[in-house]
């Protein structure tokens, strides 16, 4: 029996974990947090998985709280005018429903799973000494931890990295008593409210630990007036500014979020980072070698909403890759070819999601304008997020954008 260790209780830590599990491998699942204080800790995302990234899930009978989750049946785009009016609004419908569950829920969910069914879970910081040790006791390392020590032994890759610094400053909050949404009242949709060279307010329904909640996120350009919550430690002054934000940049949004109340004492969070993709294989001082894992090796913005999603995607890929490899080594050259072929996958959602960072060119302005008036050129936006690959076909060059606006329109 291969035995192999994840360093890492994430969305694709875990999801490996369960998936290696089920395939009889010997697993070892370290975590720096246990269930408990996972399910009881702050919040530590925005996540709205797409269809794909679901079915990976329910391909290894994990999704737990699908029947409770909202479902998202559309994906919903407003831009502000100059004078904080709404100059475009629409909503494009899902193909397959989307869902958020609160990371708190799911990653301690499935850590009890984990521990149920037998796996070996351990609660300890890992550094890189103990990955030294640990490399010549285990088939494979997988370092699936996206912060702290670890990704320091994942070099960047400047070819696949344009920013050297943070491009949005982040702040979100977990609500109870937002009002319904007028526009369409009979179905739930993340709606991504753009504040040209301000940022963006990305309003999402999820699942949290005291139930249905809704997600505030503001996404501000740095330096901008959204910038404004580093060293807000208060959890009431954090919501407080963010509605107050709200008020003045989005009011079509803070009309339904008067009475909002925060979920509770760890529903906030605010930081920053620069978006970044690292090598996959992190080379240790005894001389062995780990593979990294999702956000460790391909760390984009969350503007795109494509963190959990590239997780599972990730996790699925290299499920696949290490059961079809069977019982040969897990060499660098072994690595190196599992990360290449999620990297096929994530180099789209790279491209789109460093796009959506800069102002946006004519073309993609007329494009988002022209979805106001064309519902399959909604449609097609709003299900770009289950699979960015299709921007290549429509969104990327003014040409292809224009050639695919005449067709609809003709």
């Amino acid at each position: 029996m291969r035995k192999i260790l994840v360093v890492g209780a994430g969305q694709a830590g875990l999801q490996i974990a369960l998936g290696l599990q089920s395939q009889g491998y010997e697993v070892t699942l370290m975590s720096n947090r246990t269930a408990d204080e996972v399910r009881s800790g702050r919040v530590m995302s925005t996540q709205c998985m797409f269809h794909t990234a679901l079915q990976h899930e329910r391909d290894l009978q994990l999704n737990f709280w699908e029947s409770q989750a909202p479902k998202i049946e559309g994906l919903g785009v407003s831009v502000a005018g100059p004078d904080s009016s709404r100059v475009i609004d629409w909503v494009g419908k899902l193909d397959g429903f989307a869902q958020s569950v609160d990371q708190r829920v799911k990653m301690a969910g499935w850590m009890e799973t984990f521990a149920q069914r037998g796996g070996q879970l351990v609660i300890h910081g890992a550094a890189v000494s103990d990955l030294d040790y640990f490399s010549r006791t285990y088939d494979l390392v997988l370092v699936a931890a996206g912060k702290g020590e670890l990704v320091s032994m994942f070099e960047r890759d400047a070819s696949r990295s344009p920013y050297d610094a943070p491009q949005r400053a982040l702040a979100v909050a977990y609500v109870h008593g937002m009002g319904v949404r007028p526009e369409h009242p009979e179905f739930d949709a993340v709606r991504c409210n753009l504040v040209p060279g301000v940022g963006e307010l990305f309003v999402m329904p999820t699942l949290t630990t005291s139930g249905r909640a809704d997600i505030l996120f503001w996404e501000g350009v740095p330096g901008g007036p959204l910038d404004a919550f580093k060293g807000v430690k208060d959890p009431s002054e954090h919501l407080a500014l963010t509605l107050e934000l709200m008020e003045k940049f989005t009011p079509w949004e803070y009309a339904r979020a008067t009475k909002v109340e925060l979920t509770d004492a760890g529903g906030t969070l605010a930081g920053r980072y620069a978006p970044t993709v690292r090598n996959p294989i992190g080379r240790l001082p005894g001389g062995g070698a780990v593979l990294g894992v999702a956000d460790v090796v391909v760390a984009n913005d969350p503007i795109t909403g494509q963190g959990s999603n590239s997780a599972s995607k990730c996790a699925a890929a290299y499920l696949s890759s290490i059961v079809s490899h069977g019982d040969k080594p897990f060499d660098e050259e072994w690595m190196q070819a599992t990360f290449d072929r999620y990297w096929e996958t994530a180099q789209h959602v790279t491209k789109w999601t460093n796009a959506m960072l800069s102002p946006p060119p004519e073309h993609v302005l007329n494009l988002i304008g022209a979805a106001g008036q064309l519902q399959p050129a909604a449609d097609r936006f709003a299900n770009g997020f289950n699979d960015p690959s299709d921007f290549e076909n429509f969104f990327y060059e003014p040409e292809k954008t224009g050639a695919y606006l005449t067709g609809l329109a003709g």
